[in-house]
């Protein structure tokens, strides 16, 4: 997301100054960012600590323990650590006359890579000096993670004094120009802009080293197709079924099944399935939802009347077993390279996922990162852009519908709460012209799409 609202919330807390400000390295700047206010303020805190830690996990960085630099950045790296449980070292600024007499305070191997994370750079200086306590103790920097470059050398002066070394820096390149106190303009400076920065395209995402290769050939298909609707096929006729697949085909990125209602299911349908999403270049989702212990997922994904293995790309799962239930999919699916969705939220009112359960979920995910390739969510709910999210209850009006459901739009559930997919079931299936329908939301989601990447988005 763009974090235009961050900005002001830090002008608001007095993080962001405007005047005459005499800055570490000697240098005069009318703008003064003062982040160690952030203690007093933790929401704040825990939204610069997340979007910190979200570029890491974009840039795919490789580490074994994270330091922050002393001392605004250490409650920032504390959160971090804390959060994803990661190894954290501390560097002192200065060593004591007793003890240990460590410059670097933490659990270590010589040969380590650490990460560094700044809050503010000018020069560098602060990293330099940090990464050059770090390798007297034996450790390797070779990425550090900064919230906001002044762009006055920092990361010429970091890559010149560490060789190798590659500062990842989260900033835009756009201007503002608030008001100092005195009511006049100050002069304009860069903004962080995290959309510019952090958020990834669906082609950009799709070659991600440590990407699922189905998470990847689906963002890839998505993008290729400029397409990010899914629709929801509850129809109970194989026939229509499969006209449905070859009509709406062009305009759908994945095709939603709910194979144990069609009332003339046979393997032939499930063949035809395939063929067609060949055809069009779409995957198949089959919205089975599997709640059981390991052993009985496993007969029911791979055998049963439907053999739904064989022919569908996706399926869910409930966490509320364990991870046992992916771990009996994974079983049948992962060698066919088939790929699971865990249901972290659901769109029906009163829905018990939510909160810790959600948690849990983003846990099994990660665990199982080799056969999971994301989420049925509300909005998003994990900050790896190898996952997919995937919200269910799309209408062009929000609302709900007698019995639970709760609707959202597009443009709500792509930009405002940066899912990937929209799934669009009686929005489509009820229209007068389904095909119009359809090409209707795969705009509205497309363009909300284009508009979260922002204009500047690569």
């Amino acid at each position: 997301m763009c974090i235009d609202s961050l900005i002001l919330k830090l002008h608001e807390v007095n993080a962001v100054k405007f005047g005459q400000y005499k800055l570490k390295s000697g240098m005069m700047t009318p703008i003064y960012i003062d982040l160690r206010v952030l203690v007093s303020h933790p929401a704040l805190m825990n939204q610069v600590s997340s979007l910190m830690y979200q570029r890491v996990e974009e840039e795919g960085l490789q580490f074994d323990s994270v330091c922050g630099v002393p001392y605004t950045a250490l409650p920032i790296a504390t959160i971090i650590c804390s959060r994803n449980e990661l190894p954290m070292l501390i560097r002192r600024k200065e060593a004591k006359d007793y003890g240990t007499r460590r410059m670097v305070e933490g659990s270590y191997r010589e040969g380590d890579t650490c990460l560094i994370i700044e809050d503010t750079v000018t020069t560098g200086s602060s990293i330099i000096e940090t990464s050059e306590v770090l390798y007297k103790e034996g450790l390797k920097v070779t990425d550090a993670i900064v919230l906001m470059d002044r762009e006055q050398g920092a990361p010429n002066a970091s890559t010149t004094k560490l060789p190798g070394a590659s500062s990842e820096f989260i900033v835009g390149n756009n201007t503002f120009s608030p008001k100092e106190e005195n009511g006049n303009e100050a002069p304009a400076t860069k903004k962080p802009c995290v959309e510019q920065k952090l958020e990834l395209s669906y082609a950009d995402r799709s070659k991600l080293p440590n990407i699922h290769p189905l998470a990847s050939k689906l963002l890839k298909l998505m993008e290729d197709k400029r397409s990010n609707l899914c629709v929801s096929a509850d129809v109970t006729s194989s026939q229509e079924l499969l006209q449905l697949a070859d009509s709406l085909g062009p305009k759908i990125c994945v095709l939603k099944t709910h194979v144990d209602i069609l009332e003339d299911y046979t393997a032939d349908c499930g063949q035809k399935l395939q063929e067609l999403a060949e055809k069009h270049n779409f995957l198949i989702f089959e919205d089975r939802k599997f709640a059981d212990i390991g052993n009985t997922v496993k007969h029911q994904y791979k055998g049963g009347l439907y053999q739904i293995s064989s022919w569908s790309h996706i399926v869910n799962a409930h966490a509320v077993p364990g991870p046992g239930v992916v771990n009996g999919l994974s079983a049948v699916g992962k060698s066919l390279g088939r790929g699971c969705l865990l249901i972290a939220q659901m769109s029906s009112q009163g829905s018990l996922a939510t909160g810790e359960y959600t948690q849990a979920v983003l846990k099994m995910a990660e665990e199982q990162s080799d056969f999971v390739i994301g989420f049925i969510c509300g909005s998003k709910v994990g900050t790896r852009p190898e996952f997919i999210h995937m919200t269910p209850g799309v209408q062009m009006q929000a609302g709900g519908d007698g019995l639970g459901q709760q609707y959202s739009t597009p443009e709500e559930v792509i930009h405002t709460k940066a899912s990937d997919i929209i799934i669009v079931g009686r929005g489509v299936l009820e229209a007068p012209d389904r095909l119009k329908a359809a090409e209707s939301y795969r705009k509205s989601g497309w363009d909300a799409y284009t508009k979260r990447l922002g204009p500047n988005s690569q």
